[in-house]
């Protein structure tokens, strides 16, 4: 059975937080792609996906995230990940996806 992916935003000073909680993969990536094209116009000069409810990720929620990075970046914004499970952090690692994303502790964090 596929845990369903919701989306929770809340928005601070100066970003725009994207908390998910559950699965991020085939059937539900459609979900962050939506939410971060909404951002359209006038947004926070930083959006943090804050992965720490993600309890599944496969190649397609890797590709949501990474294109999430490139629409954000044809912005002028920033996009920061905070880590997520073990599971998700090790498959940015072999991916080496994170490499190429800001990943920060918390969604609080000073973005260097």
């Amino acid at each position: 059975m596929n845990e369903q992916l919701r989306i929770d935003t809340e928005q601070r000073a100066d970003r725009l937080i994207l908390e998910l909680h559950g699965e991020l993969d085939m059937a539900t990536s459609s979900q962050l792609a939506e939410a971060i094209e909404g951002l359209a116009g006038g947004g926070p000069t930083t959006v943090v996906l804050d992965l720490r409810g993600v309890s599944f990720l496969d190649s397609t929620g890797l590709k949501a995230i990474f294109s999430a990075r490139n629409t954000t970046q044809e912005r002028g914004q920033q996009l920061a990940v905070t880590p997520g499970s073990p599971q998700v952090q090790r498959l940015l690692s072999l991916t080496r996806l994170g490499e190429h994303l800001t990943m920060i502790e918390t969604p609080d964090a000073v973005l260097v």
